[in-house]
């Protein structure tokens, strides 16, 4: 094992927070968790995240107390959603250990893992392989992370800064994508190294067209856009209900602006189908006659701003087929490009998985796909998509707080942020492990409920507030 000078500064702020407080703690977690392309600790040739390891302060701080610790307890109850990601922790961690030696040799696999040998883009036959332990970790990681949370945000002041802390992760987020361009067009990149030091593979320097893929503190381009895409949903959705105007304004149209430039089909193609749910959730609010906000506002203004852009490009051929000649380098010749004939095939290899499987799956982090879907079938097969089925149904659709309420809106918020997570992984993610910040989108979720006495308000929300 080493440690990382990341990883050193990770362990300070995290001794820090745990004695400013558990506010201090969800805080900490937040900008951590921005930290996708950093190892904090190298175990052998596994990444530990500073997210990970700030995760680990803060379940030593929530547990530590008396009335957190039943909150955590209570989150993992068969009523709560808490339990039926639970069943899928369980289940994954089983199959990572029983499925590639039960079915070793039945179906090829493209394994997912960290070795040179298991990191050839080809087939082999199905075998343990050392993301199996890796991918259990991190999904046993997400879930202590996400009751841990959820036991934080059960009181109202604990709720309000839970919020305030996935705010302060969409400040990082926009920060670190300004601080990537600017790196990169004055030469100075290395100034990003100390936070750019993971064993994966990274595309931090690429272009496409001449501009440069805005990668922020990711490894790649799409994975900031998924990213992104959850930022936006949730500051979008928070502005339309009046939440922080100026900030969460400013977030979502800068969080915009960066998808569409950040030359990633899979921001291209998510940010319409965000902009169109963001729209549904200003009917939907006008439908509930909601006063304040920005609703209205959008519902009305959103339609003519389109078609207004639609008109000027009609009547500018140049800007047409500039616009065109863009969306067809970045999505629609995606599919036909080198990476694009790849990603395909693993997915085409992942399905035969879980067929070859017999619906079981093949194991938690056993085989390579290039879709949240795809990669829960063959991972963990019906018996785990149907746990989290229930999970995400739970969690993010059912009705929870009073209708005008803060949590009510935060809880709408989350799940248009979780949305756009969602769709980022469908599109692109080779594993089932969605990281902390869907684990802060669900906790505010799942902690939003009607309060006795609770009245339409938007108080200020702290930087951070020592619980």
């Amino acid at each position: 094992m080493s440690i990382e000078p990341i990883g050193a500064l990770t362990v300070l702020a995290g001794l820090i927070c745990l004695w400013l407080g558990t506010g201090a703690l969800v805080h900490g977690l937040a900008i951590t968790a921005v930290l996708g392309a950093a190892a904090a600790l190298f175990i052998g040739g596994a990444n530990v995240l500073p997210g990970h390891l700030m995760v680990a302060f803060l379940a030593f701080g929530v547990l530590s107390r008396r009335r957190e610790s039943v909150a955590v307890i209570k989150a993992l109850h068969p009523n709560e959603p808490g339990f039926w990601f639970a069943c899928l922790v369980a289940y994954g961690v089983a199959s990572a250990i029983l499925m590639p030696r039960v079915l070793a040799g039945v179906t090829p696999i493209i394994p997912l893992g960290t070795s040179v040998f298991e990191d050839t883009g080809s087939t082999v036959p199905l075998t343990p392989v050392s993301s199996n332990l890796t991918q259990s970790v991190h999904l046993c990681a997400t879930l202590l992370c996400l009751l841990t949370l959820t036991a934080v945000a059960s009181t109202r002041q604990g709720f309000t800064v839970v919020l305030s802390a996935i705010l302060a992760y969409c400040v990082a987020n926009l920060a670190f994508a300004l601080i990537d361009v600017a790196t990169y067009l004055t030469g100075t990149q290395e100034l990003l190294s100390f936070i750019r030091n993971a064993r994966y593979t990274l595309h931090t320097d690429s272009e496409v067209a001449g501009m440069k893929r805005i990668v922020g503190s990711y490894t790649e381009t799409s994975v900031f856009a998924r990213s992104t895409l959850g930022v936006f949903g949730f500051t979008g959705t928070l502005w339309l209900y009046g939440v922080q105007r100026a900030l969460t304004g400013s977030l979502a149209a800068f969080s915009f602006v960066l998808i569409v430039l950040s030359t990633s089909s899979t921001g291209l193609v998510g940010a319409p189908i965000m902009l169109l749910l963001l729209y549904a959730t200003a009917l939907v609010s006008l439908v509930q006659g909601r006063a304040g906000g920005h609703a209205g506002l959008f519902a009305f203004y959103a339609p003519v701003i389109g078609l207004a852009v639609v008109l000027l490009l009609l009547l500018n051929p140049e800007a047409t087929a500039e616009v065109r000649s863009y969306v067809d380098l970045v999505v629609l010749n995606k599919a036909e490009s080198d990476s694009g004939v790849e990603r395909s095939s693993w997915n085409v290899v992942s399905f035969q998985n879980f067929l070859d499987s017999w619906g079981l799956g093949v194991g938690l982090g056993t085989t390579r796909a290039s879709s949240f879907a795809v990669a829960l079938l063959a991972s963990v097969g019906i018996p785990g998509a149907l746990f989290f089925a229930i999970f995400a149904l739970e969690c993010f659709l059912r009705p929870r707080g009073s209708i005008g309420s803060l949590e009510a809106d935060a809880a709408v918020a989350a799940r248009n942020g979780y949305a756009g997570l969602l769709l980022g992984d469908l599109l692109v993610s080779p594993v089932i492990d969605q990281g902390l910040l869907f684990c802060m989108f669900a906790a505010l979720s799942i902690a939003a409920r009607p309060r006795r006495g609770e009245v339409r308000a938007v108080p200020p929300i702290p930087a951070g507030a020592r619980l």
